[in-house]
């Protein structure tokens, strides 16, 4: 049990926490694209990111004396998201506070999105068969994330040259 959840039920509930955390931001970060701030959106974004991040330290077996890969990118984000909620609400995007709101917020959500590229590979069996392992290795692996990181890339200085909220 965790958090008075059985193991599938918190999982699930991660899961959830995890895609409302990715959509919200995939809609802020275009949003940004045309200067537009979505105060709702982009606290939801923000919100459901750092519970994803938080919840996901609860899951067995990453509830460990060990360090793993997944802690440093729980960590990463965690502090990313705390820049970027200074950055936003307590410097308001004041001088270089707006960049580094852009990069640290979609930094988060790049790391959001390569994990769900993993446990999708780990998870749905058509893409287990095409790269197999935990975690997942192998061409067809390394391209999609390659396409992710390219597309968070040139997203983020997209968003870096255009967002200029009012």
């Amino acid at each position: 049990m965790i958090l008075g959840m059985s193991l599938a039920t918190f999982v699930l509930v991660h899961v959830v926490i995890s895609l409302i955390a990715i959509v919200a931001g995939l809609i802020v970060m275009f949003g940004m694209l045309g200067s537009k701030s979505q105060p709702g959106l982009t606290a939801i974004f923000l919100v459901f990111t750092i519970l994803t991040n938080a919840t996901g330290f609860l899951i067995p077996p990453l509830v460990s004396e060990k360090l793993l890969p997944s802690h440093i990118i729980g960590i990463l984000s965690l502090v990313l998201l705390a820049i970027a909620c200074i950055a936003l609400y307590v410097m308001k995007l004041a001088g270089p506070w707006r960049w580094i709101y852009v990069l640290t917020a979609l930094l988060s959500l790049y790391f959001n999105v390569f994990v769900l590229v993993i446990q999708s590979f780990l998870k749905i069996p058509a893409l287990t068969t095409l790269a197999p392992g935990n975690p997942p290795s192998g061409p067809v692996f390394a391209v999609a994330q390659g396409i992710v990181l390219v597309f968070f890339v040139l997203m983020i200085i997209g968003v870096w040259r255009r967002f200029r909220p009012a």
